[in-house]
């Protein structure tokens, strides 16, 4: 049996640590465990969060 490792990073906006069981992708989204706001996986090596970019509506513009 292998032990998964195990990544983490810190949240921006409340410093939590957020715990990835797999290996992040670029652009992944992931929500804080502590504070719930939504981030966005910013850089792989090593794991940086930003917050996620708002969605914004698309008026046809």
């Amino acid at each position: 049996m292998t032990v998964q490792e195990q990544t983490t990073a810190r949240c921006p906006e409340c410093a939590a640590d957020v715990t990835f069981t797999e290996t992040p992708r670029l652009s992944e989204l992931v929500e804080c465990g502590e504070c719930q706001v939504e981030l966005e996986v910013v850089t792989v090596q090593p794991v940086t969060l930003a917050p996620a970019p708002e969605v914004e509506e698309d008026w046809g513009e």
